[in-house]
């Protein structure tokens, strides 16, 4: 039996193991990143693969004629061809629901940092500018309170409801979208924590912005492709949104005109909410029990049914 991972670096640069892997195995090969004209022959004549942004699509597992499960190192699995998958025999498991926790505090730390400016005024005072100050304290751009805000949410799932929980310990009054609309949108932030689908793709664009509350705050860590990027852009220009904060972008990595770099107002990462080493962990254990379910003709996180 061998498994081939062909996307490895992102769960484990290298501060993690893969053994827990072997005991299912005579043959384990971790790739740290496969272009897609190569993923056919890595696979080559493997019975199992693990990947998370590899493109499993219907002409790739047509042309893999022992494999017989593919481990989706993540929640998201639309780099499968699940269609294909089930016709052609192959289990499909993923990884449900393991970042909640994660993506909340990322959420949160977004929403923090554009209130409190910390890393704004750490880079000033490693250039000496508090040194040079005549006065015990300073501030470049100012501090905002959380208590008191409004927080909306669009996607109410376990991430929402966990944002939810730690905005309102914080002060912050909450209004989920699907149950108050209106509320939502006049909200001084608004967090995204909906999956990205064909119907809402981009809907955070011009029209959805002028319908929220002046001069608010944008939060998403959920998928770039929910947002209008050069909308979102103009938007932060103009002051209609006050500042955004991203850990998702429609392209990953972006391409170098993307709209959204070079904004002051515009607080990036890089799709690292998911990835405290904690959750990364997590990740490849379950993998593993993914992997012993099937082995053992269960139906532990199948997508493929």
């Amino acid at each position: 039996m061998k498994i081939v991972i062909l996307d490895g670096h992102t769960i484990n640069p290298g501060d993690l193991s893969w053994d827990v892997l072997k005991q299912y195995c005579d043959e384990l090969t971790v790739y740290e990143k496969t272009d897609p004209e190569d993923i056919l022959s890595r696979i080559g004549d493997c019975e199992i693969v693990m990947t998370s942004k590899c493109g499993m699509t219907r002409e790739i597992l047509s042309q893999a004629p022992n494999l017989r499960y593919i481990g989706e190192t993540a929640t998201g699995y639309n780099n499968i061809d699940i269609e294909a998958a089930r016709e052609l025999g192959i289990a499909v498991a993923n990884i449900p629901a393991y970042s909640t926790d994660a993506v909340a505090q990322h959420a949160i730390a977004l929403m923090l940092e554009i209130s409190n400016n910390v890393g704004l005024h750490n880079a000033g005072i490693q250039a000496g500018k508090w040194a040079a100050s005549e006065y015990f304290c300073y501030w470049d751009k100012p501090i905002c309170l959380l208590a008191g805000k409004s927080l909306g949410i669009i996607g109410y799932g376990a991430i929402g409801k966990r944002v939810a929980e730690i905005a309102g310990a914080l002060g912050m009054t909450i209004h989920v979208y699907s149950q108050d609309k209106e509320a939502a949108m006049k909200s001084d932030f608004l967090t995204l924590h909906c999956p990205l689908t064909t119907e809402n793709a981009g809907f955070i664009n011009e029209d959805f912005i002028n319908g929220m509350k002046p001069g608010a705050v944008l939060i998403n860590t959920a998928r770039g492709g929910l947002l209008n990027e050069e909308d979102v852009a103009q938007a932060l220009k103009d002051g209609r949104l006050s500042a955004a904060g991203l850990d998702v972008l429609t392209t990953e990595p972006p391409a170098a005109d993307c709209p959204l770099i070079g904004l002051d107002n515009c607080i990036l990462t890089p799709h690292i909410a998911w990835a405290p080493k904690e959750m990364r962990i997590t990740v490849i254990d379950v993998l593993a029990k993914n992997l012993a379910a099937w082995l053992n003709n269960e139906t532990l996180n199948r997508v493929d049914l």
